[in-house]
């Protein structure tokens, strides 16, 4: 019965998040279920195990949905966004278009904007540029997936996305965990990504098909759409409803004040993560009062949140004049990140009540029993979680929650690098989630006007094949060389 329950709870979260409905109502219910074809007591259950989990999870990673999604918004609200994108869209040229989109978004998310901004601001510049040179706009959504949602979100070292600061606790890792095999990850997803959109566009261009009929308003409808918030709110930092809020600039930052905040996201997480934390004496961090903790296990949060403050006070200075504003656009990016961080918390509650089953060993044991070795097991658990949470982030730190510390135990008995356990569980999480009810998938069709049939295949193209083509290349070098 406890196994039963188990899927009967995750069967509902999945089909009522599926059909819109608030992941903070559904996740503790779904929990609840579970505990009780389990014969466990809910209460219990309900306090200790799910909310003092999700509580543990706000008190970790909120810095991070806060930080990231204030810059976010001020990056929107100063114009700096749209700015980044006009300037790829010029240095490339009209025959260069896919490449021009792939690279706008890659260039905003890896500087920690977050992908919800991407989307908004990206969407209207990928129209004009497809419009101009012919290519059908059923191609947008897999051109800013490409280079929204898959290397810079997973694999580039020192992204600055929750993903890839979620396991940095659990392995004591950093940002930049295993480089070199990120390179690798990111190099194989956009050239597959790349070379799948340029196939597509070659055969539409053969068939004589065009642009295609636009959609009026459909960007501004989406962002008003309660269906498309819950499910957005499930998929990344920002809750989209707050776009309306705050004040845009009537003229565009120029280029270069746009894209130093970028940089600086970047620059200040290397030097914290490699070289300023390293030299600290953390040695109160022992201390009952901080934690009982280790440098290890909030380095890798303490970069982030301090690269992300020094992008957002670049942005305010570089900006100042274009953020008429400035309040109602800070609250605005604040108050952006309450639903999806408590959204992903919800979730790692859910998880965490499931854990707590009894009948959660035979899970545990199936999984450490598949073939391959702890890399693969912990790939297919990442894989399995973020598809059907639709969640990337949520799955990924289920599956951290439930089977850490086994890991952490399997790489010091097997010889594994956790730097390399680490790249393994982000690429892993960042394939399956993109399925069709994934909320960053459902936003951005609303977005551009464009259904599952019509945009679905050439997003699971280059959103899930290239990022597993890119998981197993980094599996197979990583068993095979190490993590370098």
């Amino acid at each position: 019965m406890g196994l039963l329950g188990l899927l009967v709870g995750l069967g509902l979260l999945v089909l009522f998040a599926f059909r819109g409905w608030s992941v903070l109502l559904l996740a503790p219910v779904a929990a609840l279920v579970a505990a009780l074809f389990g014969g466990e007591p809910l209460l219990a259950n309900l306090t200790q195990v799910f909310m003092t989990n999700a509580a543990a999870f706000l008190a970790q990673f909120f810095p991070i949905f806060l930080l990231g999604a204030v810059f976010g918004k001020l990056m929107d609200d100063s114009d700096a966004v749209t700015s980044v994108a006009a300037f790829m869209a010029k240095r490339l040229g009209e025959r260069r278009v896919i490449l021009a989109v792939v690279l706008a978004g890659a260039a905003v998310t890896y500087g920690g904007v977050s992908l919800f901004v991407a989307f908004f601001v990206i969407v209207p510049m990928a129209r004009s540029l497809f419009r101009a040179a012919e290519i059908p706009r059923r191609l947008i959504p897999a051109a800013i997936v490409l280079g929204t949602s898959t290397f810079t979100m997973s694999a580039l070292p020192g992204t600055p996305s929750i993903q890839n600061a979620i396991p940095m606790p659990f392995f004591g890792t950093t940002p930049f965990a295993a480089p070199g095999l990120g390179i690798v990850a990111s190099l194989v997803m956009l050239g597959t990504g790349l070379w799948w959109l340029h196939r597509a566009e070659a055969k539409a261009r053969g068939a004589g098909e065009g642009y295609g009929d636009e959609v009026e308003d459909a960007a501004e409808r989406a962002a008003f759409d309660e269906f498309v918030r819950e499910r957005a709110t499930t998929a990344r930092e920002f809750d989209p409803a707050e776009l309306q809020h705050g004040h845009r600039s009537d003229q565009p930052s120029p280029v270069l004040n746009a894209i130093l905040p970028l940089i600086v996201v970047v620059a200040v997480n290397l030097l914290m993560s490699l070289v300023i934390l390293p030299r600290l004496d953390v040695s109160y961090l022992a201390e009952q009062r901080f934690g009982g903790t280790s440098l290890a296990a909030v380095a890798g949060v303490w970069s982030v949140a301090v690269a992300l403050t020094a992008a957002i006070v670049a942005t305010i200075v570089l900006n100042w004049s274009r953020l008429p504003a400035l309040r109602l656009t800070m609250d605005a990016g604040a108050n952006a990140s309450v639903l999806p961080a408590f959204s992903v918390a919800s979730l790692v509650g859910f998880g965490a009540v499931v854990a707590a089953l009894p009948a959660f060993t035979t899970v545990r044991d199936w999984v450490l029993a598949i073939e391959g070795g702890p890399l693969v097991s912990l790939a297919v658990a990442t894989n399995i979680l973020a598809a059907l949470t639709g969640s990337a982030s949520g799955g990924l730190t289920i599956a951290l929650d439930a089977l850490g510390d086994t890991y952490v135990d399997l790489a010091a008995r097997t010889g594994i690098d956790l730097a390399l356990m680490h790249r393994v569980a982000v690429i892993g999480s960042g394939t399956l989630d993109i399925l069709p009810h994934n909320g960053a998938v459902v936003s951005l069709l609303a977005i551009c006007g464009l259904t599952h049939r019509d945009s679905y295949f050439d997003i699971v193209m280059v959103g899930i094949v290239t990022s597993l083509l890119a998981l197993v290349a980094v599996i197979a070098l990583g068993s095979a060389v190490g993590s370098f």
